[in-house]
């Protein structure tokens, strides 16, 4: 068995072989796209096992290797900054010490998905863009009217078929002014029929999915939230315990601990952002609509106002955790009685 670490880049790749006992053999740089890497490493004698670090693609690149390698090993990139501190740091350095981490067996690995779950997941991301960009399209043509002293409908009011309608007739001091909101009308309206396409998408992927549907049973979760979770977690037995879930997503807090101090900061933000959005606002949704997370939001907030924050996101983890349970077990929420 010989052991290759990648050094990855779009036009440049560099590579790293040992042999059985840990020597280097060999170390080359690839110009050219990831075919000519993958060409050349074809000529490699097998058995051989590759160690890359997960970047942009990966998912793409990692198929394509298992094809030629016996095991192919995605290396996680903030934990190999923990790893490699190192005052000499080059391509050739990058692709050697990859390869001894994989001699070692030390790789710390990424779980990769299926090329259906991470087309999935960057559609869930493609949609929140969407989204960003269409409040700032409306946020733009509230701050034009109010630069012109013009009181326009409150709330979704104005982005209803007759605010809209009350929009393009309102009259403007200028040409250019009435340029600038036919422009984002029309920016708004291209971002709207985009988001509809790309839902009704996630819809039939949804509707499907035994998992989506199973964490819909709890109060305040919907479906741009289940999905979420669901793409994310693809496998919920892959984690061993019921904790790993907080850390997977970062809604742990940070901590700093020597001997008798233990220090507590923010939460960590590992993982998708994407994902503790939706669930801390379907947090704030449950603790409306169930006594269960309600009792336990208060609990955790000792009916202080400063720990509202604190108690919410302690609930969007305890939720995260319930989700995970669910998913491991397929069993449905057991407080449908807190329905409101």
């Amino acid at each position: 068995m010989r052991y290759v670490g990648l050094d990855v880049h779009l036009r440049q790749s560099t590579f790293c072989v040992l042999d059985e006992r840990g020597c280097k053999i060999m170390t080359r740089t690839v110009h050219g796209t990831w075919a000519a890497l993958v060409t050349e490493l074809e000529r490699l004698k097998a058995p051989f096992a590759i160690c890359f670090e997960a970047s942009a693609g990966y998912g793409f690149l990692f198929e394509r290797l298992r094809q030629i390698a016996r095991r192919v090993t995605v290396a996680h990139p903030g934990h190999l900054r923990l790893i490699f501190r190192s005052k000499r740091k080059n391509d050739r350095v990058d692709a050697e010490k990859l390869a001894k981490l994989l001699f070692l067996d030390e790789v710390p690995a990424v779980y990769v998905p299926s090329a259906s779950t991470q087309a999935w997941r960057r559609l869930i991301e493609h949609r929140r863009k969407l989204v960003g960009e269409r409040t700032r399209a409306k946020n733009a043509l509230r701050a034009l009217l109010r630069s012109h002293g013009i009181d326009a409908p409150r709330g979704k009011r104005l982005w209803s078929r007759g605010g809209l309608a009350w929009l393009t007739a309102v009259d403007l001091p200028t040409e250019l002014d009435a340029l600038q909101r036919d422009l984002l009308e029309e920016r708004l309206r291209s971002l709207t029929e985009m988001l509809r396409r790309v839902e009704t998408a996630l819809g039939k992927t949804g509707v499907t999915h035994p998992g989506v549907q199973l964490l819909m049973t709890i109060p305040g979760v919907g479906p741009r939230t289940a999905e979420a979770v669901m793409a994310y977690i693809d496998d919920p037995q892959r984690f061993s315990r019921n904790k790993a879930i907080g850390r997977y997503f970062g809604m742990v807090p940070s901590q700093d601990a020597s001997a008798q101090s233990n220090r507590l900061g923010h939460i960590t933000r590992e993982g998708p952002s994407v994902v503790r959005h939706f669930v801390v606002e379907a947090a704030w949704q449950g603790i409306r609509r169930s006594a269960h997370l309600r009792a336990f939001y208060e609990r955790v907030r000792r009916a202080d106002p400063n720990r509202r924050k604190i108690a919410l996101v302690a609930t969007a983890h305890r939720l995260l955790r319930v989700m995970l349970s669910m998913l491991q077990t397929g069993e449905v929420w057991r407080y449908q009685e807190d329905h409101v």
